[in-house]
């Protein structure tokens, strides 16, 4: 991990690096306590020269203040955006439009043949055993043997 060093950290503080450097200081100070404490240093020695409030409770008013203009600007904004959608992007024709096709799908039939295959689906099918080959053979040599001990029986 690379660390900065106070130097770096009291530029940062006066301001004297770019925006892109900037930001690259502050996402490294989420994971570095070192660089925090030069941070926290460089702002300690520069205090004097950040500027001064005179009244600290109106600035917090007035600090809520525009927060709450900025969120009324952008509720506004959404309400524009809204309204400004034409009528096929709204929800409401997208509603309308599943309810007609569901009733053109319903009064053509559609949904009775599909209920008559699903319950031709779940109907039992009964269907014949064949026998085995197996089987066949096993049945065709007993058949073959009744008939040799009825021709013996015969000849006695």
């Amino acid at each position: 991990m690379k660390h900065f060093s106070y130097d770096e950290w009291l530029n940062y503080v006066k301001n004297d690096i770019t925006e892109n450097i900037r930001e690259e200081f502050e996402n490294h100070l989420y994971t570095c306590d070192q660089c925090l404490e030069h941070y926290l240093q460089a702002m300690a020695e520069h205090e004097s020269s950040l500027p001064r409030l005179t009244n600290e409770s109106n600035f917090t008013d007035l600090v809520m203040t525009e927060v709450s203009k900025q969120s009324s600007k952008q509720s506004i904004k959404k309400q524009k955006e809204n309204t400004k959608k034409p009528f096929y992007q709204q929800a409401s024709f997208h509603y309308f439009l599943a309810a007609a096709a569901t009733l053109l799908l319903m009064f053509s039939g559609v949904f009775q043949s599909l209920a008559t295959y699903a319950s031709a689906l779940e109907a039992p099918q009964i269907q014949q055993k064949k026998p085995s080959i197996t089987e066949g053979v096993i049945d065709k040599t007993f058949a073959w043997m009744d008939s040799l001990d009825k021709k013996e029986a015969n000849k006695k």
